[in-house]
């Protein structure tokens, strides 16, 4: 294979792939599937884990934020990492983290000892999706780049399906701790694929990392998540709330400032004077914190509300990750030719109707016709707005600083899960019940819809003469 060059992209404007990057996708396609394997699978197992562990909806949140928080706040590192010292040697730390973090997981015993493994679980994925997508950045251009992430858009989301029906199958017939133990097949894979593929990468000498911004991040987001999930159980005024508040708001001000002076931002502020990319991460923020608390709210009500076992819970979305898989990379090429305003304007709020047709839910549960017209609507939508999103936020920046505009991206997309998680309790009023469902979804449309108009307001679609025309 030789040496990737990351500097210069390899990607020629006829359309076609060359063997290189068939085999860049497919490495940038197992990397993150891990990822998104693991976002999917752990939804489905939080109602067994609070059961087996303890702790009630407290835990829950636990379970899913402990990861968030650190892979919000290490992405921005592997994001500099990755640029820095090279997109193999990120995606390398982050498999195996991630592979010794999921076997831990299976081996817990308290809900401590989980969520302690959860987050570094999310230190380890911090490094795979940046490195994954900044690889594809790197080595393809104009419509091929557009088409590549449709492309891993829908292959990485076939972890949707493969999450749910495997997990769920585990959590029902044998162990939610099995569950976790399926990401070690994909890891491997690309493991040998990177080792066969002989990739070098490209090195920055002179190169640093700001360690102590991203302490400053992680302290700070901490604290404030800390608040937020606790707050029900405290209230307010309580010391061991408005304190880790104001603290962790204090040291998140703090590293933000700290960007604005330090040599080596992990958060490079000049990055958001680019109409796109800001308005893009805007857009991120409303439409990904709408996804985290859709997904799971949806699977945990199915199973506590509803009645229905883990795998059914598991698989009532399959048909929006079906919709994803066929539409993603005809949005992408489209999005490609005529720009992504359009795309990022109905996807989200086609997204956020189909999050309203969940309120047709009722004591008397169908999910034919209470959830499935949603799950459909809502994949319509969200194959329109992915790759397009993508897109049009990596394509504002130049190509050598694709890792960090990637792991700005998805730190925006995470922390935004992350908040609306911690605010779930307040959401839903206290408990998950059909009424907290319902108020669930209202918050999930109101999120949507604000960013399909965000994205109608402030994206801008390159001039014509600098898109690539897709093949005929």
């Amino acid at each position: 294979m030789g040496q990737v060059t990351e500097d210069a992209p390899t990607a020629a404007t006829t359309g076609r792939m060359a063997t290189t990057q068939r085999y860049v996708l497919w490495i940038a396609v197992l990397g993150s599937f891990v990822a998104f394997l693991d976002g999917t699978i752990v939804n489905v197992a939080l109602p067994a884990i609070s059961e087996d562990l303890g702790g009630g909806l407290t835990t829950q949140q636990w379970v899913v934020d402990a990861y968030l928080i650190t892979l919000g706040a290490l992405i921005l590192v592997a994001g500099s990492v990755s640029d820095a010292y090279g997109r193999v040697l990120v995606l390398r730390i982050g498999l195996i983290g991630f592979g010794i973090a999921s076997i831990a997981i299976a081996a817990s015993q308290t809900s401590e000892f989980l969520i302690v493994a959860r987050a570094v679980q999310g230190a380890a994925g911090a490094f795979l999706v940046p490195s994954s997508l900044a690889l594809i950045t790197s080595n393809f251009t104009g419509a091929a780049q557009s088409r590549a992430i449709g492309i891993w858009t829908a292959m990485t989301t076939s972890a949707m399906i493969v999450g749910p029906l495997i997990g769920g199958l585990l959590v029902d017939l044998v162990s939610w701790r099995l569950a976790f133990l399926i990401n070690v097949l994909p890891i491997g894979v690309t493991l040998i694929l990177l080792a066969r593929g002989g990739f070098h990468d490209v090195r920055h000498p002179g190169a640093s990392i700001d360690w102590l911004g991203a302490t400053l991040c992680t302290l700070g987001l901490g604290g404030m998540v800390y608040a937020l999930i606790e707050q029900p159980n405290s209230g307010w005024a309580a010391p061991n709330i408005w304190i880790p508040l104001v603290v962790g708001a204090v040291l998140f001000v703090a590293f933000v400032l700290r960007q604005r002076y330090v040599r080596s931002p992990i958060l490079p502020l000049d990055l958001f004077r680019v109409r796109n990319f800001w308005t893009g991460n805007v857009a991120t923020a409303f439409i990904y914190g709408a996804l985290a608390l859709n997904g799971l709210v949806v699977v945990v009500y199915l199973q506590e509300g509803a009645g229905l076992p883990a795998t059914l819970a598991g698989l009532a979305s399959v048909p929006m990750t079906i919709i994803m898989i066929f539409l993603s990379s005809r949005a992408g090429a489209w999005s490609g030719r005529w720009g992504p305003r359009f795309f990022m304007t109905v996807g989200p709020i086609t997204m956020g109707i189909g999050a309203l047709l969940l309120l047709t839910t009722t004591a008397e549960f169908s999910y034919w016709w209470q959830v499935l017209p949603s799950m459909i609507v809502m994949g319509v939508g969200l194959a329109l707005t992915v790759a397009p999103l993508t897109s049009a936020i990596l394509g504002a920046i130049e190509p050598e600083r694709s890792g960090i505009a990637s792991a700005v991206n998805n730190a925006v997309a995470r922390v935004a899960g992350l908040v609306t998680v911690a605010m779930l309790a307040a959401i839903v009023g206290g408990s998950l019940d059909l009424d907290g469902f319902h108020r669930a979804a209202i918050v999930t449309a109101a999120l949507m819809i604000a960013g399909g108009i965000t994205s109608f307001l402030g994206i801008r679609n390159p001039p014509r003469d600098a898109v690539d025309q897709p093949p005929t």
